[in-house]
């Protein structure tokens, strides 16, 4: 069990998936400039997330590895991760409309997120199991989700701040981005 916190406490604080490894940086920028959509879009993050992890890594493990088809990984998980957020939208659709609307564009925005093929594929190069797939995927996907509002509410302070004109929008957000990752990067000795 104490293993099981520190993985995930290494994979949310100390190695976060956005601010050390720089993977989906542009739905960190694009989603961050109110805290309610920073909020829908850490909801799907993580849900999906968990699931094209876990997909991923049965595919793997139970298709393309037995048939010595590993050099298609790259193409069988993009097309699990598309795959997968189209049915998922489709469900949700139909099963639970309320959380499809809440949702809304976020779904189809995480198609293209590189932080979920990211995750799956380091998985598989650190040849995990699959709990500790899931746990990896559960923890990034926190770690992702912690960054992201954490920047949607330094954002929204923007509004009521002094910042000079040329610095306003975009890049205060790029340089609040960058001391972020700044300060998570000093805790990465600690893993």
């Amino acid at each position: 069990m104490g293993d099981y916190l520190l993985f995930m406490l290494s994979a949310i604080v100390i190695n976060n998936i956005l601010l050390i490894k720089f993977l989906g940086v542009c739905p960190f920028i694009g989603v961050s400039s109110s805290m309610d959509s920073a909020i829908g879009m850490s909801a799907a993050c993580i849900f999906v997330n968990v699931l094209a992890s876990s997909l991923c890594w049965m595919v793997q493990s139970f298709v393309l590895e037995p048939l010595g088809l590993e050099y298609i990984q790259t193409l069988a998980f993009i097309v699990v991760i598309a795959s997968l957020v189209q049915l998922v939208e489709i469900v949700l659709q139909k099963v639970a409309p309320p959380l499809y609307s809440a949702l809304g564009i976020y779904l189809p925005l995480i198609t293209t997120n590189c932080m979920i093929f990211g995750v799956a594929v380091l998985n598989i190069r650190e040849e995990r199991g699959f709990i500790d797939t899931v746990v990896y995927a559960v923890s990034t996907a926190v770690g992702f989700s912690m960054a992201l509002i954490l920047l949607a509410g330094i954002r929204e302070r923007f509004a009521i701040a002094r910042i000079p004109k040329v610095m306003q929008g975009f890049p205060a957000g790029l340089i609040t981005a960058g001391m972020m990752g700044l300060s998570f990067y000093g805790l990465v000795g600690l893993a």
